[in-house]
């Protein structure tokens, strides 16, 4: 498996002949955008590679569509050249245009064309915030994907979440190769020491609990609600465990690396 970070949430995943790309973000540094209710967050760095860069891509795993975190606007104009879009009921119905939509739990499949296998896409639980904010923040899940001959998880994308009860269910279940892992401590000044993502602590955490033979994290820099940013999985990572601290990969952005 290939793994190019774009930057924020923005993965390249190239595998078994397929190129799948997670949460589409391409606008560049500088712009505010709104999440609603009175809360907002500035682009600070853009992307590594542009649109044009990536080239095609057979399907895009998107754990929301309603964050201009996690698309876009020069990510939306990516999806209708993409073979296959994923992502949550809610956002199928927003984006239309053959959207599938999954709650957690659901699967779907990528069919394959005989050079390539088919793909399994189950969707995992994910909370965007604290207990009851579902409502404020909207849908978000993750994404489970298997071979079809195969009951073990290649990549897990947890999506935007916070650790709670049902993640850490996921994480004690699932035989997993590669975690792509949503960091920051997303925190917005009108609500206050609320967090919305996971942090550096609780990632650490939870990949204690996976027990991955991998784990990137991705989505903990280039915004301005980054609470726990950089520093913050800096000092989550160096005060890991040994075991967990050698699963952890922090991939340099646009650079293709091989996992």
């Amino acid at each position: 498996m290939i793994l190019t970070h774009i930057g924020g949430p923005t993965v390249l995943v190239e595998v078994d002949g397929w190129r799948l790309l997670t949460d589409p973000t391409f606008d560049p540094p500088g712009e505010r955008y709104s999440f609603g209710w009175g809360s907002s967050s500035v682009k600070l760095t853009g992307p590594a590679l542009s649109v044009a860069d990536v080239g095609p891509v057979d399907a895009v795993l998107l754990t929301h569509d309603h964050h201009g975190d996690n698309l876009d606007v020069a990510g939306r104009g990516l999806l209708s050249s993409a073979g296959n879009v994923v992502t949550t009921v809610s956002g199928a119905r927003r984006l239309g245009g053959g959207a599938r939509g999954l709650a957690a739990g659901e699967t779907t499949v990528l069919v394959g064309d005989g050079e390539r296998p088919s793909l399994s896409v189950t969707a995992t639980p994910a909370r965007h915030g604290p207990p009851l904010s579902r409502r404020i923040v909207g849908d978000v899940v993750g994404f489970a994907l298997r071979r079809s001959e195969t009951e073990s998880v290649f990549l897990w994308i947890t999506g935007d979440t916070v650790l709670f009860g049902p993640l850490r269910q996921v994480a004690a279940s699932l035989a997993v190769d590669v975690a792509l892992v949503h960091v920051g401590g997303v925190r917005f000044g009108i609500t206050g020491p609320l967090r919305y993502t996971m942090t550096g602590r609780d990632a650490v955490s939870l990949i204690g609990a996976l027990r991955p033979r991998v784990a990137v994290p991705v989505h903990y820099e280039g915004w301005s609600h980054f609470a726990d940013g950089p520093d913050g999985l800096d000092a989550a990572i160096a005060a890991a465990p040994d075991d967990v601290r050698s699963r952890i990969r922090r991939l340099t952005v646009g650079a293709a690396a091989s996992v």
